[in-house]
């Protein structure tokens, strides 16, 4: 079966089809910083044209910066799982990421949410809805879909965004965040974010290109979203051009440049209800 993505799906795919693409490569590398097999089978299905596939080569280093965001996301959820087994992970944002396939530990009950046209593609591409696994198909920023998720408010939340809240405006992400806090008990939040350096970088490449989308909010600093509310409390965060990975050392000298170091990272924070 091979599907061709709709123009609109293919505005999106700077956070849509460009990691997908780039995980599908990654996978039949030998020392592979992350094995996806769904993005390789997934790729193969979807008709791309040269245009993408010649605009979607991204320099070699925010390629593994891409990878090891990826790779930390997934290390944060098994985290969670083993803490929590029978915890529930809602990964907002999910686009055509097979990350619940890559940490299901048996027990976990798993919701991919995601646009509805995202998600009738993942339907296509990935497969539809099992006994743990769910599909919600509306933005992040419609608050029907916490009905449907608090069935299970008995169980310990966690709440991963990659590649989702630069997108937003700030006020958006401000409201998302406080819903959460307010409608879950005590959930763990999880979210990369860019600088206000790297929003200017990404909409620049953006409007060169015509590939991807613009960003619109850049998170200040960590401590930023404890001033949203009283109980968001920020537990740790973790930059993919501070880590030790030897296919960054060739540009191992940002490290010492913090505009540069912390142009995007991972940020992990609990909310706690009043």
């Amino acid at each position: 079966m091979h599907i061709k993505p709709d123009r609109d799906l293919t505005s999106l795919s700077g956070s849509l089809l460009i990691p997908l693409y780039i995980r599908a490569i990654e996978s039949q590398r030998t020392d592979a910083l992350l094995m996806d097999k769904q993005a390789v089978e997934i790729i193969s299905k979807l008709e791309l044209d040269d245009t993408f596939l010649s605009q979607s080569q991204v320099e070699a280093e925010v390629q593994v910066s891409i990878l090891l965001r990826n790779r930390q996301f997934d290390r944060y959820a098994r985290y969670f799982l083993t803490q929590h087994p029978n915890g529930v992970v809602i990964h907002l944002g999910c686009g055509l990421d097979a990350r619940f396939e890559r940490v299901d530990n048996g027990k976990v009950e798993w919701y991919d949410l995601d646009l509805p046209e995202v998600i009738e593609l993942r339907r296509k591409l990935i497969g539809d809805e099992s006994d743990r696994y769910h599909l919600l198909a509306c933005s992040a920023l419609d608050p029907t879909w916490m009905d449907e998720a608090s069935f299970y408010k008995s169980r310990p939340f966690l709440f991963l965004a990659e590649g989702l809240f630069m997108f937003f405006a700030e006020n958006q992400v401000r409201e998302l965040v406080l819903a959460l806090k307010d409608s879950f008990p005590n959930p763990e939040l999880i979210f990369d974010a860019f600088s206000s350096f790297y929003v200017w970088g990404n909409n620049h490449r953006v409007a060169r290109t015509k590939i991807g989308a613009k960003a619109h909010w850049a998170l200040k600093n960590s401590k930023e979203l404890e001033s949203w509310g009283n109980g968001i409390h920020l537990v740790s965060e973790w930059y993919p051009f501070l880590a030790r990975e030897p296919r960054l050392a060739h540009i191992r000298w940002v490290r010492f440049i913090p505009l540069l170091a912390k142009t995007t990272g991972i940020f992990h924070y609990r909310l706690e209800q009043a």
